[in-house]
């Protein structure tokens, strides 16, 4: 029987553009003729008029890199804590028993609630914005680490012990390739997160940075720019989802799973 064909990558990009180009035109059309306020929702030509005048003053280029800055550093430090005690705790159940209480207790934590606490012990300067994002990037790679390893089947024990496999042989040749799939999935996710502290630690009294740009056009009613911040927001977050997934797709060649 003849395997289903897998559409190409054009076709795939096509697709995912069908909605956001209705949308779109929809909206540019719905403020052409009146239909919603220019104020409270401007026409996306109007909002892509404000994006290149942002980006030809240079504005837009010093918020963005500012925010950048921020969010790589807050994932990077709170990825790898996550990463580690993930493994640490999903390696040994001496720790799990320690740790995991408390992670798990602390895990329920809004961010916005520790906001103030983190003001108060580091200020409005840096620091407290990029362990505010190091927070939001640190759960989800410690939960699926954790159970990355943790839903390594049984069975492949059984065999590796059948096959003498050495400790360390074990871990990095049949642990770590089954944890590797929600290792992944945690760091898509953690990244996601990393975004959405970055949009909070901004909005606590900064000076630059995307998060301020939305910020001070709001108390302006210059709702263009507000909508030029978010829409950074989203297309660079669905970037680095899509930078992730190159590498999912690499490493998880030999996963074997439905396609839809």
């Amino acid at each position: 029987m003849k395997g289903k064909q897998l559409p190409s990558k054009t076709v795939i990009f096509l697709r995912g553009m069908i909605f956001p180009v209705l949308l779109i035109a929809v909206w540019e059309a719905a403020g052409i003729y009146g239909f919603v306020s220019e104020t409270l929702l401007p026409r996306p030509s109007e909002i892509f008029m404000a994006f290149i005048d942002l980006w030809t003053t240079g504005n837009l280029l010093y918020h963005f890199q500012v925010s950048f800055l921020r969010a790589i550093g807050g994932f990077i430090i709170g990825g790898s804590l996550g990463l580690l005690a993930g493994l640490a705790v999903g390696f040994s159940s001496k720790i799990e028993h320690t740790l995991d209480p408390t992670m798990q207790m602390l895990r329920t934590i809004p961010t916005l609630a520790v906001i103030p606490l983190f003001i108060l012990w580091f200020g409005f300067g840096e620091v407290s914005k990029v362990l505010l994002i190091a927070k939001g990037a640190f759960f989800p790679l410690y939960v699926n680490a954790f159970l990355g390893i943790r839903s390594v089947d049984g069975k492949m024990y059984e065999v590796a012990k059948v096959l003498q496999y050495s400790k360390w042989k074990q871990i990095t040749n049949l642990i770590i390739p089954s944890a590797l799939p929600n290792i992944l999935l945690g760091l898509r996710l953690a990244l996601g997160a990393a975004w959405l502290a970055l949009v909070a630690a901004e909005l606590m009294g900064s000076s630059e940075g995307i998060g301020y740009l939305i910020t001070d056009a709001r108390q302006f009613s210059q709702t263009t720019v507000v909508f030029v911040g978010i829409i950074i927001f989203a297309v660079f977050g669905k970037a680095s989802d899509s930078f992730i997934r190159i590498f999912e797709r690499r490493l998880l060649k030999w996963q074997d799973s439905f396609k839809g």
